[in-house]
């Protein structure tokens, strides 16, 4: 059963300020961003396992660092398929917002 068919009552709620739009991914694609978000959280986990264990400060900025590299593969990973998909496509049904709204998202992950 899909989200979009379960009752309302059964959907857990969305835990961001998601738009109402959705995105379709090919299961292969939901698959490959699924496995780096899990590796990632294995990384953060691994983090809090280091200060429960007073490792070394540096050890830890280390690791902290190898964690935002991975949200930041992440990221630009997202909004390459981002631009290649949703932006283009409301580019060519002549949503002028799309370019907008894109520059928007841009200006958020460089924050």
């Amino acid at each position: 059963m899909d989200l979009d068919d379960m009752p309302a009552e059964q959907q857990e709620p969305c835990c961001c300020k998601c738009s109402e739009r959705k995105t379709e991914r090919s299961e292969d694609e939901r698959r490959r961003l699924m496995n780096r978000l899990k590796r990632i959280e294995g990384q953060v986990r691994g983090l809090q396992k280091m200060l429960e264990h007073d490792a070394y400060c540096p050890d830890i900025l280390t690791q902290s660092a190898a964690v935002k590299a991975a949200i930041n593969a992440f990221n630009r990973d997202l909004l390459a398929r981002h631009i290649h998909t949703c932006v283009a496509k409301d580019i060519q049904a002549g949503d002028g917002n799309a370019v907008d709204e894109l520059a928007e998202l841009v200006q958020k992950l460089m924050k």
